[in-house]
C-alpha cells in the first residue's frame, strides 16, 4: 500500500490521477465487481471505507490547490 498521509507532495497532475482512480475503485465496489489490484497500482491494499477516505483527503487538497 502506498503511503498518502501528506497529499500536498503530489503533483496536480498524480492527484488528478489518484481521484480518477478511486472513483473508478468506488464504482467497481458499489457494482460488486472489484478485482484484486497488483501490487503495483496505487490503492493496492484499500478497501472501501479505505477509498472513502482517502477520497475525501483528496478532495480537500484539491480544494486548497484551487484557492491558492
Amino acid at each position: 500500500m502506498k503511503d498518502y498521509s501528506n497529499l500536498a507532495v503530489l503533483t496536480d497532475k498524480k492527484l488528478r490521477t489518484l481521484r480518477n482512480n478511486i472513483n473508478n475503485r468506488l464504482e467497481a465496489f458499489s457494482k460488486g465487481g472489484e478485482k484484486h489490484l497488483p501490487p503495483s497500482h496505487m490503492l493496492h491494499g484499500l478497501d472501501q471505507a479505505d477509498c472513502e477516505a482517502l477520497k475525501e483527503r483528496v478532495f480537500i487538497e484539491m480544494k486548497k490547490r484551487s484557492k491558492a
